[in-house]
Protein backbone atom coordinates (compact mmCIF):
# COMPACT_ATOMS: atom_id res chain seq x y z
CA UNK A 1 0.00 0.00 0.00
CA UNK A 2 1.29 3.44 -0.72
CA UNK A 3 2.83 5.48 2.04
CA UNK A 4 0.49 8.32 0.61
CA UNK A 5 -2.38 5.96 1.78
CA UNK A 6 -3.60 7.09 5.15
CA UNK A 7 -5.70 4.18 7.23
CA UNK A 8 -7.04 7.22 9.48
CA UNK A 9 -9.21 8.28 6.19
CA UNK A 10 -10.32 4.87 5.67
CA UNK A 11 -11.50 4.26 9.07
CA UNK A 12 -13.68 7.10 9.32
CA UNK A 13 -15.28 6.47 6.49
CA UNK A 14 -15.94 2.94 7.63
CA UNK A 15 -17.48 3.90 10.40
CA UNK A 16 -19.25 7.04 9.35
CA UNK A 17 -19.69 6.44 5.29
CA UNK A 18 -19.92 9.75 3.59
CA UNK A 19 -22.07 11.35 2.66
CA UNK A 20 -24.59 10.22 4.40
CA UNK A 21 -27.69 9.13 2.72
CA UNK A 22 -30.77 6.32 3.23
CA UNK A 23 -30.75 3.94 0.14
CA UNK A 24 -34.31 3.70 0.40
CA UNK A 25 -34.66 7.41 -0.69
CA UNK A 26 -33.90 6.22 -4.35
CA UNK A 27 -37.39 5.14 -4.53
CA UNK A 28 -38.19 8.63 -3.80
CA UNK A 29 -35.86 10.63 -5.96
CA UNK A 30 -32.87 10.56 -8.02
CA UNK A 31 -29.58 12.59 -6.48
CA UNK A 32 -28.29 14.48 -8.89
CA UNK A 33 -24.66 15.67 -9.04
CA UNK A 34 -23.52 18.98 -10.99
CA UNK A 35 -20.24 17.85 -12.72
CA UNK A 36 -21.77 14.66 -13.43
CA UNK A 37 -24.41 16.37 -16.19
CA UNK A 38 -23.40 14.70 -19.56
CA UNK A 39 -24.82 17.76 -20.97
CA UNK A 40 -22.02 19.65 -19.22
CA UNK A 41 -19.66 16.77 -19.01
CA UNK A 42 -20.39 16.94 -23.13
CA UNK A 43 -20.22 20.74 -23.71
CA UNK A 44 -16.85 21.35 -21.76
CA UNK A 45 -15.06 17.75 -22.22
CA UNK A 46 -15.64 16.83 -25.99
CA UNK A 47 -16.52 19.52 -27.92
CA UNK A 48 -20.37 18.76 -27.69
CA UNK A 49 -19.99 16.07 -29.99
CA UNK A 50 -19.83 12.99 -27.47
CA UNK A 51 -22.87 10.95 -27.98
CA UNK A 52 -21.87 8.33 -24.87
CA UNK A 53 -23.06 5.49 -26.76
CA UNK A 54 -19.73 3.39 -27.54
CA UNK A 55 -18.16 1.94 -25.28
CA UNK A 56 -17.76 5.05 -23.07
CA UNK A 57 -16.01 4.18 -19.46
CA UNK A 58 -16.35 5.99 -16.33
CA UNK A 59 -14.21 5.97 -13.14
CA UNK A 60 -15.31 7.50 -9.50
CA UNK A 61 -12.47 7.53 -7.92
CA UNK A 62 -13.58 7.56 -3.73
CA UNK A 63 -17.03 6.92 -4.75
CA UNK A 64 -18.26 7.06 -1.28
CA UNK A 65 -21.87 5.98 -0.82
CA UNK A 66 -22.55 6.89 -4.40
CA UNK A 67 -24.19 9.77 -5.70
CA UNK A 68 -22.30 10.28 -8.44
CA UNK A 69 -21.74 6.62 -9.23
CA UNK A 70 -25.57 6.32 -9.26
CA UNK A 71 -26.11 9.70 -11.21
CA UNK A 72 -23.79 8.79 -13.84
CA UNK A 73 -25.39 5.04 -14.10
CA UNK A 74 -28.72 6.47 -14.64
CA UNK A 75 -28.02 8.48 -17.39
CA UNK A 76 -26.54 6.03 -19.15
CA UNK A 77 -28.04 3.04 -18.14
CA UNK A 78 -29.63 2.67 -21.78
CA UNK A 79 -26.19 2.60 -22.91
CA UNK A 80 -23.10 0.22 -23.04
CA UNK A 81 -21.35 2.17 -20.69
CA UNK A 82 -19.64 0.82 -18.01
CA UNK A 83 -19.11 2.96 -14.14
CA UNK A 84 -16.21 1.68 -11.91
CA UNK A 85 -16.30 2.89 -8.61
CA UNK A 86 -13.66 2.83 -6.50
CA UNK A 87 -13.76 3.24 -3.03
CA UNK A 88 -11.49 2.30 0.22
CA UNK A 89 -14.55 2.18 2.57
CA UNK A 90 -16.36 -1.36 2.77
CA UNK A 91 -19.16 0.44 4.76
CA UNK A 92 -19.75 2.98 2.01
CA UNK A 93 -19.76 0.50 -0.84
CA UNK A 94 -22.05 -1.42 0.87
CA UNK A 95 -24.79 1.77 0.58
CA UNK A 96 -23.68 2.42 -2.78
CA UNK A 97 -24.74 -0.73 -3.87
CA UNK A 98 -27.64 -0.98 -2.43
CA UNK A 99 -28.77 2.08 -3.74
CA UNK A 100 -28.07 0.68 -7.25
CA UNK A 101 -29.80 -2.59 -6.63
CA UNK A 102 -32.71 -0.21 -5.80
CA UNK A 103 -32.56 1.20 -9.11
CA UNK A 104 -31.91 -1.95 -10.78
CA UNK A 105 -28.45 -0.48 -12.12
CA UNK A 106 -26.62 -3.15 -13.67
CA UNK A 107 -23.69 -1.26 -15.07
CA UNK A 108 -21.58 -0.76 -12.38
CA UNK A 109 -18.61 -2.44 -11.56
CA UNK A 110 -17.44 -2.34 -7.69
CA UNK A 111 -14.19 -1.90 -5.98
CA UNK A 112 -12.73 -1.72 -2.31
CA UNK A 113 -9.23 -0.05 -3.17
CA UNK A 114 -7.08 3.01 -3.08
CA UNK A 115 -7.18 5.30 -6.01
CA UNK A 116 -3.00 4.84 -5.48
CA UNK A 117 -3.10 1.76 -6.29
CA UNK A 118 -4.70 2.19 -10.11
CA UNK A 119 -1.91 0.83 -11.79
CA UNK A 120 -1.71 -2.87 -10.17
CA UNK A 121 -5.61 -2.56 -10.55
CA UNK A 122 -5.25 -2.81 -14.08
CA UNK A 123 -8.70 -1.65 -14.75
CA UNK A 124 -7.95 -0.27 -18.29
CA UNK A 125 -8.65 3.59 -19.94
CA UNK A 126 -11.23 5.69 -18.87
CA UNK A 127 -13.18 8.50 -20.69
CA UNK A 128 -14.04 9.88 -17.61
CA UNK A 129 -12.75 10.10 -14.44
CA UNK A 130 -14.73 11.62 -11.36
CA UNK A 131 -13.38 12.29 -8.22
CA UNK A 132 -14.53 14.76 -5.75
CA UNK A 133 -13.87 15.60 -2.63
CA UNK A 134 -11.13 13.00 -2.16
CA UNK A 135 -7.28 14.76 -3.19
CA UNK A 136 -7.45 16.72 -0.79
CA UNK A 137 -7.22 14.33 1.68
CA UNK A 138 -4.26 12.70 0.08
CA UNK A 139 -1.08 13.06 2.08
CA UNK A 140 0.30 14.13 -1.66
CA UNK A 141 -3.03 15.14 -4.19
CA UNK A 142 -0.22 14.97 -7.12
CA UNK A 143 0.73 11.65 -6.32
CA UNK A 144 -2.81 10.99 -6.76
CA UNK A 145 -3.59 13.63 -9.89
CA UNK A 146 -0.80 11.54 -11.45
CA UNK A 147 -2.21 8.44 -10.87
CA UNK A 148 -5.93 9.27 -12.27
CA UNK A 149 -3.90 10.89 -15.32
CA UNK A 150 -2.42 7.56 -16.08
CA UNK A 151 -5.96 5.45 -16.69
CA UNK A 152 -7.45 8.61 -18.49
CA UNK A 153 -7.44 8.02 -22.22
CA UNK A 154 -6.09 10.67 -24.62
CA UNK A 155 -8.96 12.07 -25.20
CA UNK A 156 -10.37 11.76 -21.69
CA UNK A 157 -11.11 14.47 -19.21
CA UNK A 158 -11.68 14.64 -15.66
CA UNK A 159 -14.32 16.03 -13.35
CA UNK A 160 -12.50 17.12 -9.75
CA UNK A 161 -14.06 18.77 -6.57
CA UNK A 162 -11.21 20.09 -4.07
CA UNK A 163 -11.82 22.45 -1.09
CA UNK A 164 -11.50 26.20 -1.41
CA UNK A 165 -9.52 28.39 1.14
CA UNK A 166 -11.14 31.55 1.82
CA UNK A 167 -14.39 30.20 1.56
CA UNK A 168 -13.64 27.91 4.20
CA UNK A 169 -11.83 30.43 6.88
CA UNK A 170 -14.76 29.47 9.61
CA UNK A 171 -14.08 25.72 9.04
CA UNK A 172 -10.53 25.62 9.37
CA UNK A 173 -10.37 27.67 12.12
CA UNK A 174 -12.60 25.25 13.70
CA UNK A 175 -10.89 22.27 13.24
CA UNK A 176 -8.26 23.78 14.94
CA UNK A 177 -10.35 24.94 17.81
CA UNK A 178 -11.89 21.02 17.93
CA UNK A 179 -7.82 19.83 17.64
CA UNK A 180 -6.86 21.67 20.92
CA UNK A 181 -10.24 20.73 22.80
CA UNK A 182 -10.12 17.12 22.01
CA UNK A 183 -6.20 16.66 22.69
CA UNK A 184 -5.24 13.36 22.69
CA UNK A 185 -8.78 11.91 22.95
CA UNK A 186 -9.31 9.20 19.79
CA UNK A 187 -12.36 8.09 20.74
CA UNK A 188 -14.72 8.97 17.29
CA UNK A 189 -17.66 9.13 19.36
CA UNK A 190 -16.05 11.27 22.17
CA UNK A 191 -14.52 13.54 19.88
CA UNK A 192 -18.08 14.22 17.97
CA UNK A 193 -19.57 14.75 21.52
CA UNK A 194 -16.92 17.31 22.27
CA UNK A 195 -17.74 18.95 18.78
CA UNK A 196 -21.84 18.81 19.53
CA UNK A 197 -21.57 20.66 22.76
CA UNK A 198 -18.92 23.49 21.18
CA UNK A 199 -21.23 24.10 18.13
CA UNK A 200 -24.04 24.68 20.51
CA UNK A 201 -22.21 27.09 22.69
CA UNK A 202 -20.40 28.66 20.10
CA UNK A 203 -19.98 32.95 20.34
CA UNK A 204 -21.92 35.03 17.58
CA UNK A 205 -17.96 36.59 16.97
CA UNK A 206 -16.64 33.02 16.21
CA UNK A 207 -15.75 33.10 12.52
CA UNK A 208 -17.73 29.51 11.95
CA UNK A 209 -20.93 31.32 13.50
CA UNK A 210 -20.48 34.15 11.52
CA UNK A 211 -20.22 32.13 7.83
CA UNK A 212 -22.68 29.23 9.19
CA UNK A 213 -25.13 29.67 5.97
CA UNK A 214 -22.48 28.66 3.87
CA UNK A 215 -22.07 24.92 5.46
CA UNK A 216 -24.39 21.99 5.90
CA UNK A 217 -22.36 18.84 6.36
CA UNK A 218 -22.59 19.63 10.34
CA UNK A 219 -26.42 19.35 10.02
CA UNK A 220 -26.19 16.17 8.81
CA UNK A 221 -25.74 14.44 11.82
CA UNK A 222 -22.48 12.41 13.08
CA UNK A 223 -20.79 11.31 9.45
CA UNK A 224 -21.03 15.11 8.45
CA UNK A 225 -19.60 16.82 11.78
CA UNK A 226 -16.31 14.90 11.25
CA UNK A 227 -15.91 14.86 8.32
CA UNK A 228 -16.68 18.82 8.20
CA UNK A 229 -14.32 19.51 11.71
CA UNK A 230 -12.70 16.58 12.65
CA UNK A 231 -11.18 15.16 10.07
CA UNK A 232 -7.59 13.88 10.08
CA UNK A 233 -6.28 15.05 6.77
CA UNK A 234 -7.65 18.25 4.91
CA UNK A 235 -6.45 20.89 2.56
CA UNK A 236 -7.91 23.24 0.27
CA UNK A 237 -7.06 25.60 -2.40
CA UNK A 238 -7.39 29.37 -3.69
CA UNK A 239 -7.82 29.68 -7.49
CA UNK A 240 -4.09 30.66 -8.06
CA UNK A 241 -2.91 27.51 -6.49
CA UNK A 242 -5.21 25.07 -9.20
CA UNK A 243 -3.97 27.23 -11.95
CA UNK A 244 -0.34 26.55 -10.56
CA UNK A 245 -0.99 23.12 -10.22
CA UNK A 246 -3.00 21.70 -13.75
CA UNK A 247 -2.37 24.01 -15.64
CA UNK A 248 1.34 25.51 -14.72
CA UNK A 249 2.93 22.47 -13.50
CA UNK A 250 0.98 19.40 -16.02
CA UNK A 251 -0.25 21.35 -18.86
CA UNK A 252 -3.79 21.03 -18.60
CA UNK A 253 -7.30 23.29 -19.06
CA UNK A 254 -9.43 23.56 -16.85
CA UNK A 255 -13.28 24.81 -16.57
CA UNK A 256 -14.14 26.01 -13.42
CA UNK A 257 -17.74 25.68 -12.76
CA UNK A 258 -19.12 26.56 -9.15
CA UNK A 259 -22.51 24.13 -8.21
CA UNK A 260 -25.46 25.98 -9.30
CA UNK A 261 -23.60 29.12 -10.54
CA UNK A 262 -21.58 27.76 -12.76
CA UNK A 263 -18.08 30.08 -13.51
CA UNK A 264 -19.97 33.58 -12.08
CA UNK A 265 -18.77 33.92 -8.64
CA UNK A 266 -15.23 33.82 -10.50
CA UNK A 267 -15.84 36.46 -12.89
CA UNK A 268 -15.57 40.30 -11.28
CA UNK A 269 -18.33 42.06 -13.44
CA UNK A 270 -20.81 39.50 -12.24
CA UNK A 271 -19.93 39.19 -8.86
CA UNK A 272 -20.03 43.20 -8.34
CA UNK A 273 -23.64 42.97 -9.62
CA UNK A 274 -26.39 45.84 -11.34
CA UNK A 275 -24.04 48.73 -10.04
CA UNK A 276 -20.30 47.82 -10.94
CA UNK A 277 -17.66 50.86 -9.80
CA UNK A 278 -15.92 52.52 -12.93
CA UNK A 279 -12.66 49.82 -12.35
CA UNK A 280 -15.01 46.81 -14.17
CA UNK A 281 -14.32 47.31 -17.51
CA UNK A 282 -10.53 47.42 -16.56
CA UNK A 283 -11.05 44.01 -14.77
CA UNK A 284 -12.76 42.60 -17.93
CA UNK A 285 -9.19 42.73 -19.79
CA UNK A 286 -7.34 40.66 -17.50
CA UNK A 287 -6.55 37.27 -17.75
CA UNK A 288 -9.05 35.01 -17.20
CA UNK A 289 -6.78 33.49 -14.24
CA UNK A 290 -6.53 36.77 -12.49
CA UNK A 291 -10.41 37.64 -13.10
CA UNK A 292 -10.75 34.27 -11.20
CA UNK A 293 -8.79 35.05 -8.42
CA UNK A 294 -10.21 38.39 -7.55
CA UNK A 295 -13.96 36.76 -8.20
CA UNK A 296 -13.16 34.58 -5.52
CA UNK A 297 -11.54 36.86 -3.07
CA UNK A 298 -14.40 39.44 -4.21
CA UNK A 299 -17.57 36.98 -3.17
CA UNK A 300 -15.87 35.11 -0.09
CA UNK A 301 -18.38 32.29 -0.17
CA UNK A 302 -16.87 29.45 -2.47
CA UNK A 303 -16.45 26.64 -0.58
CA UNK A 304 -15.50 24.42 -3.37
CA UNK A 305 -13.81 24.67 -6.80
CA UNK A 306 -15.51 22.42 -9.22
CA UNK A 307 -14.16 22.30 -12.39
CA UNK A 308 -13.35 19.67 -15.45
CA UNK A 309 -9.90 19.12 -16.45
CA UNK A 310 -9.41 18.93 -20.17
CA UNK A 311 -6.44 18.56 -22.34
CA UNK A 312 -6.64 21.88 -23.72
CA UNK A 313 -9.40 24.43 -24.25
CA UNK A 314 -10.25 23.45 -27.24
CA UNK A 315 -12.16 20.43 -25.21
CA UNK A 316 -15.23 23.17 -24.64
CA UNK A 317 -18.31 23.28 -27.74
CA UNK A 318 -17.01 26.52 -29.19
CA UNK A 319 -19.45 29.41 -29.70
CA UNK A 320 -19.51 30.96 -32.71
CA UNK A 321 -20.26 27.75 -35.02
CA UNK A 322 -23.57 27.80 -37.15
CA UNK A 323 -23.13 23.75 -36.60
CA UNK A 324 -23.88 23.74 -32.90
CA UNK A 325 -27.29 23.20 -30.59
CA UNK A 326 -27.93 25.93 -28.09
CA UNK A 327 -30.09 24.59 -25.44
CA UNK A 328 -31.18 25.61 -21.92
CA UNK A 329 -30.29 23.58 -19.16
CA UNK A 330 -30.38 23.10 -15.10
CA UNK A 331 -34.10 25.01 -14.95
CA UNK A 332 -37.50 25.00 -16.92
CA UNK A 333 -36.47 27.77 -19.12
CA UNK A 334 -38.08 28.21 -22.63
CA UNK A 335 -37.12 30.37 -25.65
CA UNK A 336 -40.15 32.76 -25.66
CA UNK A 337 -40.08 33.46 -21.60
CA UNK A 338 -35.99 34.06 -22.01
CA UNK A 339 -36.80 36.04 -25.00
CA UNK A 340 -39.38 38.34 -22.86
CA UNK A 341 -37.02 38.89 -20.10
CA UNK A 342 -34.57 40.03 -22.50
CA UNK A 343 -37.01 42.19 -24.67
CA UNK A 344 -37.72 44.32 -21.19
CA UNK A 345 -35.79 47.23 -22.18
CA UNK A 346 -36.18 47.01 -26.07
CA UNK A 347 -32.67 46.30 -26.87
CA UNK A 348 -30.95 48.27 -24.03
CA UNK A 349 -28.68 47.26 -20.75
CA UNK A 350 -31.32 46.00 -18.58
CA UNK A 351 -30.78 44.22 -15.50
CA UNK A 352 -30.70 40.48 -15.03
CA UNK A 353 -31.64 38.85 -11.64
CA UNK A 354 -30.85 35.19 -11.72
CA UNK A 355 -32.82 33.74 -8.86
CA UNK A 356 -31.33 30.15 -8.31
CA UNK A 357 -27.24 31.61 -8.14
CA UNK A 358 -28.28 34.59 -6.68
CA UNK A 359 -26.35 36.82 -9.55
CA UNK A 360 -27.27 40.05 -10.59
CA UNK A 361 -25.92 42.08 -12.98
CA UNK A 362 -26.42 44.54 -16.52
CA UNK A 363 -26.41 42.86 -19.37
CA UNK A 364 -26.23 44.25 -23.05
CA UNK A 365 -29.41 41.98 -25.03
CA UNK A 366 -27.97 43.18 -28.88
CA UNK A 367 -30.12 43.80 -31.70
CA UNK A 368 -30.76 40.36 -31.88
CA UNK A 369 -30.84 39.11 -28.75
CA UNK A 370 -34.42 38.59 -28.19
CA UNK A 371 -34.96 37.54 -31.90
CA UNK A 372 -32.62 34.93 -30.98
CA UNK A 373 -33.48 33.48 -27.65
CA UNK A 374 -37.00 33.24 -28.88
CA UNK A 375 -36.10 30.40 -31.42
CA UNK A 376 -33.84 28.17 -29.04
CA UNK A 377 -35.43 24.78 -27.85
CA UNK A 378 -32.66 22.11 -27.93
CA UNK A 379 -33.42 21.32 -31.32
CA UNK A 380 -32.59 24.22 -33.85
CA UNK A 381 -28.68 24.78 -34.57
CA UNK A 382 -27.30 28.45 -34.56
CA UNK A 383 -27.51 28.41 -38.49
CA UNK A 384 -31.23 27.03 -38.11
CA UNK A 385 -32.04 30.13 -35.91
CA UNK A 386 -30.34 32.63 -37.76
CA UNK A 387 -32.09 31.61 -41.47
CA UNK A 388 -35.64 31.41 -39.32
CA UNK A 389 -34.78 34.83 -38.08
CA UNK A 390 -33.94 36.20 -41.40
CA UNK A 391 -37.54 35.61 -43.26
CA UNK A 392 -38.96 37.96 -40.85
CA UNK A 393 -39.98 41.18 -42.49
CA UNK A 394 -37.24 43.43 -41.64
CA UNK A 395 -34.90 41.78 -43.29
CA UNK A 396 -36.17 41.18 -46.91
CA UNK A 397 -33.61 43.65 -48.10
CA UNK A 398 -30.40 43.25 -46.01
CA UNK A 399 -30.26 40.00 -43.46
CA UNK A 400 -27.25 40.00 -41.08
CA UNK A 401 -24.63 37.06 -41.67
CA UNK A 402 -23.71 34.34 -39.35
CA UNK A 403 -20.61 36.45 -38.14
CA UNK A 404 -23.23 39.63 -36.91
CA UNK A 405 -25.44 37.67 -35.02
CA UNK A 406 -23.11 35.73 -33.03
CA UNK A 407 -21.27 39.07 -32.82
CA UNK A 408 -24.45 40.53 -31.46
CA UNK A 409 -25.34 37.73 -29.47
CA UNK A 410 -22.16 37.07 -27.61
CA UNK A 411 -22.70 39.14 -24.48
CA UNK A 412 -26.07 37.80 -23.93
CA UNK A 413 -24.45 34.11 -24.66
CA UNK A 414 -21.05 34.37 -22.40
CA UNK A 415 -23.80 35.94 -19.35
CA UNK A 416 -26.38 32.82 -19.34
CA UNK A 417 -23.08 30.15 -20.30
CA UNK A 418 -21.42 31.43 -17.00
CA UNK A 419 -24.52 30.75 -14.97
CA UNK A 420 -24.76 27.22 -17.03
CA UNK A 421 -27.95 27.96 -18.51
CA UNK A 422 -27.05 28.46 -21.92
CA UNK A 423 -24.85 24.90 -23.34
CA UNK A 424 -24.18 24.00 -26.74
CA UNK A 425 -23.83 20.25 -28.64
CA UNK A 426 -23.19 19.15 -32.12
CA UNK A 427 -26.10 18.65 -34.52
CA UNK A 428 -24.06 15.07 -34.85
CA UNK A 429 -25.23 14.00 -31.58
CA UNK A 430 -28.60 13.58 -32.55
CA UNK A 431 -30.06 14.95 -29.03
CA UNK A 432 -28.13 13.30 -27.01
CA UNK A 433 -27.00 15.54 -24.33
Amino acid sequence: MSANYLPKVRDQYESLPYPPCNPQDEKKQLTRTWLESLAMINHYCFSGKQSFREGFRVLVAGGGTGDATIYLAEQLRNTDAEIVHLDLSQASIALARERADIRGLKNITWIQDSLLNLPELRLGKFDYINCSGVLHHLENPDAGLKMLRAVLTDTGAMGLMLYATHGRTGIYQMQELMRLVNGDEFDLGAKIGNTKEILNTLPATNWFMRGEDLHHDHKLGDAGIYDLLLHSQDRAYTVGELFDWIQDMHGLNLELTDVGRGRSPYLPHMVLGKKPPKSVDALKKQSIRRQYEIGELLIGDVITHSFYVTRSATCKAPYGDADYVPFFYHEPLTGPLMAQVFDTNKGRPFALNHQHSGMGLTVNPGKYGAKILRHIDGKNSFQQIFDAIRTEPEFSHAAPSNQDFFADFLESFDTLNALERLLLRHVSTDGIP
